[in-house]
């Protein structure tokens, strides 16, 4: 049976165009650099200072100076730079990255996100989050569609919101998704699942 992130990494990486600045949050959504080929002309950027982030490293040849924003280990392309976090969130607040992947906690019907912090839980902080999903150009979700059966796609989400702007896109292992001003749209189901299906896995309507 395949990997329900592995599905989710796989479809994203189909979203993402050659000669863009992608910014990858940590967590399933660092999962779509494995799926995009090193001369794809892509160069992902990570909030604590590096553009031009290629896929992990095989086990043994990790580097301790080269690792995403939630300290994972990375590969660096050719061309790629270390920057500062001024200038690396100089880039998310100007409106210069292109496309940003994140994962999700809950979006709901307005497809508001909800992705740093559950009440009640000891949390580092918000991170990126709210910065990227204001000042992205196009803000993709990469989240499995429920949590143990509990839907994350809500009519009102439980947890604070992210950011009062809707992102553009919903992928998970079922279905992609797609907020409008009428609702959320269900554009694709994933092999192996019916309309149906989702709907039953999604707390909020869904529109054709």
């Amino acid at each position: 049976m395949t990997d329900a992130r592995e599905v989710i990494a796989r479809r994203v990486a189909a979203e993402i165009r050659p000669g863009t600045l992608v910014n990858l949050g940590i967590g399933l959504p660092s999962l779509v650099a494995n799926y995009i080929p090193a001369d794809f002309g892509v160069f992902f950027q990570a909030e604590n200072g590096v553009i031009g982030m290629g896929a992990r490293p095989p086990e043994g040849m990790q580097d301790p100076d080269l690792t995403d924003a939630g300290g994972g280990f990375i590969t660096a392309v050719p061309g790629a730079a270390a920057i500062d976090s001024a200038m690396s969130f100089g880039l998310i607040r100007g409106g210069h990255i292109d496309v940003t992947v994140l994962g999700g906690l809950e979006v709901d019907e307005r497809g508001r996100l909800a992705n740093w912090m559950i009440p009640g839980k000891m949390v580092p902080g918000m991170g990126g989050a709210m910065d990227l999903v204001t000042g992205a150009r196009r803000v993709i979700v990469a989240m499995t569609h429920t949590n143990k059966d509990r839907p994350k796609i809500v009519a009102r989400t439980e947890l604070p919101l992210t950011s009062a702007r809707p992102v553009d896109l919903i992928v998970t292992e079922m279905a992609v998704l797609a907020p409008t001003p009428d609702g959320l749209r269900l554009l694709e189901v994933a092999p192996g699942h019916d309309a149906a299906q989702v709907r039953r896995a999604t707390g909020a309507a869904l529109s054709d």
